[in-house]
């Protein structure tokens, strides 16, 4: 049976490379302030891998992505062996913006704090006086690097986002006003059926 190494590791998820396609696979590392701890939550790995798989599912007619399969069966044997099961999503290959592309509706975390230095996030005022956890008027997109392990990623404004983008993707960044604009669109409807789920 062939075996297969990680081509790369993220503080949970680890990539594997099996030619037509990758495997990643959701570990039940925990990561907290960029660092791995040195205890594991039991399970971790099967639930995210799961929420992947549902929010991609019920998002694919809005923006297409690289899930293909989270049968382990359909993956190649070494993959079929108990540690890898129900952790593994098989993947298209394409290539990774360097962008981690988050849509906030609530002013916490992060936010909070650059918010309370001077009232924005990522280069967006916000009005004055909003309390921790509160709502936001509407979804804003407040963009950040994507770093390697043991670095912090970084908050960005739009404007850097177009200039990361050009310099590794021509031609791309000028799709950001109608990029952010479908992430937007996405945190609305999801934020619809978490809102359902949370009434049962």
């Amino acid at each position: 049976m062939q075996e297969f190494k990680p081509v790369k590791e993220g503080k949970v998820r680890e990539i594997f490379d099996i030619g037509d396609a990758m495997i990643i696979v959701a570990t039940d590392r925990i990561s907290a302030f960029d660092h791995i701890l040195r205890n594991k939550v039991p399970g971790k790995g099967e639930i995210l891998t799961k929420m992947s798989s549902f929010w991609f599912d019920y998002t694919k007619d809005m923006v297409p992505n690289h899930m293909l399969s989270i049968n382990n069966k359909e993956m190649p044997p070494y993959f079929q062996a108990m540690l890898f099961e129900n952790k593994s999503m098989k993947c298209k290959k394409l290539k990774m913006f360097p962008i981690e592309c988050i849509v906030r509706g609530y002013i916490t975390g992060s936010g909070w704090e650059n918010y309370q230095k001077d009232g924005s996030v990522c280069g967006i005022k916000l009005p004055e006086g909003l309390k921790e956890c509160e709502k936001l008027p509407e979804p804003i997109y407040t963009p950040t690097t994507k770093a390697e392990i043991g670095l912090h990623d970084e908050d960005v404004s739009f404007e850097q986002t177009v200039t990361i983008l050009e310099k590794s993707f021509p031609g791309k960044g000028r799709n950001m006003p109608k990029r952010s604009g479908i992430l937007r669109s996405l945190f609305i409807r999801s934020a619809r059926i978490t809102r359902r789920s949370a009434a049962f």
